[in-house]
């Protein structure tokens, strides 16, 4: 990876937003895209397009969504202690005494804490917490003090930077989904400073917002838009840890390429354009099934309007929805290059009818 994306994609996992808080990482992303986009809209809900040939009749939709888990302010008490709701769905057991950022007047940090170990009962020992059991601790010594840097309705974040492990994997929260917004600004600089694309073809490469709270983005997103195909690109539960049973959900490993989605929500046209930009490429990749409504993007975009031809490429990621997620950079590559591979072998008069 060419350093200055490198230092792109750190800056995005170090940019919040939240589900709904979405705006500093779509400046990012605008900046950053701008460069190499025919043109750049944001629409009313948020969602960022970054368009090449936007005169085209045939368009191509690209959805990685740009929000992430986080939480946010409901209450403050008498002592300055912080409560919150979630934003998106989170494993409580992870949240313990994790650093975070509240995003008020100023960025403050604080940790989410809970009672010491040393006073529970024996029935606690035994319970995961729920929210209500935990709380936010910025410091503060009463409500007034904490009210000059934060209010009720503030965004939080955790605490967590971007930091390589062994070889070519890396560590963070909130891969799931800036390494998608990442993928899709990868792939609008190699379709513009690479060429292939037909010059009939519009691809329009979508930071999404609030995929993390119901698809809100790309259901609208894809309404405006109505693409003749859209690809979601998201991250997908590895199964190649301890304890991991492919039995369960099926086998998807860091290393080896993104997950090539089949089943109801993904069209089979699509699917085979994909498997077979790889296999005439050399490209890695891994087949996925999943029997019902996916739980990304691709659900909203497959039933938006008449109806989007939908493929959908998982990125593995280990310890989804936790402070610590980990994947490995050739995964990303190999997505980046698949989705140029696929935008380059479309024509407009493609026909994606099963």
């Amino acid at each position: 990876m060419r350093a200055q994306s490198f230092s792109y994609l750190e800056a995005l996992i170090a940019t919040p937003s939240p589900s709904g808080f979405e705006q500093l990482v779509a400046k990012l992303y605008r900046d950053n895209v701008r460069e190499f986009a025919d043109k750049v809209t944001t629409d009313v809900l948020g969602n960022v397009s970054a368009i090449l040939n936007p005169e085209a009749g045939f368009r191509v939709m690209y959805a990685g969504h740009m929000d992430e888990i986080g939480f946010i302010v409901h209450y403050i008490d008498e002592n300055g202690f912080l409560f919150f709701n979630t934003i998106g769905g989170t494993d409580v057991a992870t949240e313990i005494g994790q650093r975070v950022w509240v995003h008020g007047a100023e960025r403050v940090a604080g940790v989410i804490g809970r009672k010491a170990i040393q006073a529970f009962k024996l029935s606690d020992s035994s319970q995961t917490p729920s929210l209500k059991d935990l709380w936010i601790d910025i410091g503060a010594r009463s409500r007034e003090e904490a009210e000059k840097v934060v209010k009720i309705g503030s965004p939080v974040t955790l605490n967590a930077s971007f930091t390589m492990l062994l070889g070519d994997r890396a560590m963070a929260c909130a891969f799931d989904n800036k390494a998608g917004l990442f993928i899709g600004t990868e792939i609008v600089r190699r379709l513009k400073e690479d060429g292939g694309l037909h010059p009939e073809v519009g691809v329009y490469v979508l930071g999404t917002v609030q995929e993390e709270i119901g698809s809100r983005g790309a259901q609208t997103a894809a309404f405006n838009l109505a693409p003749h195909a859209a690809l979601a690109v998201d991250m997908g539960v590895a199964m190649d840890y301890p304890l991991a049973r492919a039995e369960d959900q099926g086998k998807l490993d860091l290393g080896k390429g993104p997950g090539l989605s089949q089943g109801p929500s993904t069209n089979p046209v699509v699917f085979d354009l994909l498997k077979g930009a790889a296999d005439r490429r050399g490209l890695p990749y891994q087949l996925q099934a999943y029997g019902d409504k996916s739980p990304t993007d691709a659900r909203l975009l497959q039933t938006s309007r008449g109806g989007a031809a939908t493929g959908l490429l998982s990125v593995p990621l280990r310890y989804m929805h936790t402070p610590s997620e980990v994947l490995c950079l050739a995964d990303i590559e190999a997505t980046i290059e698949l989705v140029c591979a696929f935008c380059r072998d479309v024509r407009p008069d493609t026909d994606f009818t099963p």
